[in-house]
Formats: C-alpha cells, structure tokens, sequence
C-alpha cells in the first residue's frame, strides 16, 4: 500500500493499514463487496462508495456500463461521486472519502476531481486490473494511476492504495475470459 497526496510535488510513502483511520477497511471492503454484488447482476465488477467526514456513507453505486442497456460512462466511481454532490457541501465533499474496489481510471478520477472530493481510498491497482481484463474489448483500460491524474490539477487529492488487492481481485477471476 502507498499513500500520497496528488500534487507535482509529492511522493509516495508506504505506511501501513493502521495508519489509517477506523473504519477505513471496513468501508473500502463494503467497495469490493458492492463489486461482487455489480458482477452478480452480470455488469462489470467494480463498486465505489463515498462517506463523509464521519464515516457515514452517502452515495454507493456499483459497475452500469455494461452494453447493451448499461451507459459507458457508468463506473461506479462516477456514479457514486455524482450521487454524493446531492447529498453533500463543496465543504464537505473536500472532508469526504471515496472507496473504491480498484483504482480510478482517467475519467473516474476527473469525476472526483471536479466534484471535490478529498480523498480517495482505492483496493485494486489499474497495474493488477490490467493483468485480470489482458485485452478484453470491454475494459480497455488507460495505464495511467489515478495520482498522476490528480497530480495535474489545482487542488491536492490523498491517495491511499492500492490495499487488499487480494480480496478485490477475486470479483474479476474468471470474469474477462
């Protein structure tokens, strides 16, 4: 696992999971779980939700991009981030943290970017989701990480992942054959 807030300046550190806040885990495993739930219902596995400040989740959504009647745009990041504009302040949003089952890829992260969301916990890196999709048509996955996105814009983003990549992995065995 690596921690790193987005900006040109930083660097990445490695602290360990008990580093992170209580709770953390729990929330990001209710990501991968949601993932498991989005392939049952036959759509790509991938789940996100955001929580604010407190813990208290406001938006969950998993994978709806799914041809023939899901939208591409349709991640679960996007989703759950556009759910949680409704719910939440610009104030807010900022203290709020994202979960998701695997790494947001370029548009998720613009997504969590514009919406102002603080922070992003994420399970799966796109490194080891790319080695689970190979070349599927359905996932033709950018190999750009999340943070180097981020690192682009105007305000900072904390990043922490790639964690439990074991656990959210075993959604997508089988899956992309």
């Amino acid at each position: 696992m690596s921690i790193m807030t987005a900006s040109a300046q930083s660097s990445p550190s490695s602290p360990g999971n008990s580093e992170l806040p209580p709770g953390d885990l729990a929330r990001l495993r209710a990501a991968i779980e949601e993932s498991v739930a989005s392939r049952e219902r036959g759509r790509h596995p991938f789940g996100a939700l955001v929580a604010d400040e407190n813990g208290v989740i406001v938006a969950q959504r998993g994978n709806n991009s799914t041809p023939p009647e899901g939208d591409p745009t349709q991640h679960a990041e996007l989703s759950a981030a556009a759910e949680a504009v409704k719910h939440l302040t610009a104030d807010e949003l900022a203290r709020a943290t994202l979960y998701t089952s695997a790494e947001p890829c370029v548009m998720c992260a613009g997504a969590i970017y514009w919406t102002g969301i603080g922070r992003v916990v994420y399970a799966l890196s796109e490194e080891k989701l790319l080695a689970l999709t190979g070349d599927n048509p359905e996932n033709p996955t950018f190999a750009l990480p999340c943070r180097e996105v981020f690192a682009r814009g105007q305000r900072s983003i904390e990043v922490y992942g790639p964690m439990l990549e074991d656990e959210a992995a075993a959604a997508h065995e089988g899956f992309w054959q």
